[in-house]
């Protein structure tokens, strides 16, 4: 559906026939300095076709526009840039981090925005936007420049989100209880796979902007996307660094279960000798033979039971000693 749709003139949003989003499947006329911009949430394939005929974009780039699976990257159609972010969203409860997509249509003098999923919600980022008519004035690489600004925030915070999580599982791996942290800390690394999906392509498209390599970007309006291409790349060093702490902290986990297991072993082993050697001695005494020493003997029975008593606390206080037990 076409959520939203203005006329923006000197930095100004012109309301559209009173603000009827339906209006957006018609190009209005723009003046020197005026752009368009339409946004659609989850659109059917009928609406974007129709705002694809009104705003003649191309059939490769409304394709893309429509499947909600594309790679993050930035295209040339023309006199039109063609734009796909991945947005992301943390959900704590289930250490899950869930997608979305924006879809980026640059004109000269339009902006067509195309949102599949929940995520970011455009419809804020274009109210803060109209608040700063000093940055609108930049035309529709400001809007291109807002959304990737408020899309590598949104990555920061699930950055954020993720180190909170792999201190947790940093400190329960390190802890002196018996944990099981091996789902955990798969679980994670597959989110942070995700996140690195998101991230790791949009540095190219974020550099080539940064360096007004790309035609409508000038060089006052690549100063705005150096910004965002700087915490692009914190974030990519930041899941970086995660990811390694996390293949470590598995490393730790499972040398960790090893020593639990090699300790449960000594324990094993020393109940073992503590059950063994009476039994060995009782069975010795046990033969029924007549030649055999202290058989006969009226103090036999004690001097067995102090035997294996003696010998059992022998090697209880050695194992203790030696840390078996």
């Amino acid at each position: 559906m076409i959520v939203d749709n203005a006329l923006y003139h000197e930095g100004v949003r012109v309301p559209l026939d009173d603000g009827d989003p339906s209006l957006g499947h018609a190009r209005v006329p723009c003046g020197r300095g005026d752009f368009q911009w339409v946004g659609l949430h989850d659109p059917t394939d009928e609406e974007l076709q129709q705002i694809a005929t009104t705003f003649d974009l191309h059939p490769l780039a409304v394709e893309d526009a429509g499947d909600s699976h594309q790679r993050p990257k930035v295209e040339r159609y023309g006199d039109t840039l063609f734009l796909v972010l991945k947005t992301l969203w943390y959900v704590d409860e289930d250490d899950a981090v869930e997608t979305g997509e924006i879809n980026l249509f640059i004109g000269p003098d339009f902006v067509i925005t195309v949102r599949h999923g929940q995520g970011i919600n455009l419809g804020t980022a274009r109210r803060d936007l109209e608040q700063r008519a000093q940055v609108l004035e930049h035309g529709p690489m400001a809007v291109m420049y807002a959304i990737c600004d408020r899309v590598v925030d949104e990555y920061e915070k699930v950055g954020a989100s993720l180190e909170i999580d792999v201190d947790e599982v940093e400190e329960s791996v390190f802890s002196p209880a018996r944990t099981d942290d091996s789902v955990r800390i798969y679980t994670l690394k597959r989110e942070i796979a995700e996140v690195r999906r998101a991230v790791m392509p949009l540095r190219e498209p974020m550099r080539r902007f940064a360096s007004a390599e790309l035609s409508g970007i000038d060089e006052q309006t690549a100063t705005y996307f150096r910004d965002v291409s700087d915490h692009l790349h914190r974030v990519s060093e930041v899941i970086d660094n995660l990811d390694v702490l996390l293949s470590t902290a598995f490393d730790a986990h499972l040398a960790r279960i090893s020593v639990q297991q090699n300790e449960d072993m000594r324990k094993i082993s020393a109940g073992a000798a503590l059950i063994v050697v009476p039994t060995l001695i009782a069975g010795i005494y046990g033969m029924n033979f007549d030649q055999m020493p202290e058989l006969h003997w009226t103090y036999g029975y004690p001097f067995a039971i102090a035997l294996m008593v003696g010998v059992s606390s022998v090697l209880l206080w050695f194992f203790k000693k030696s840390g078996w037990l």
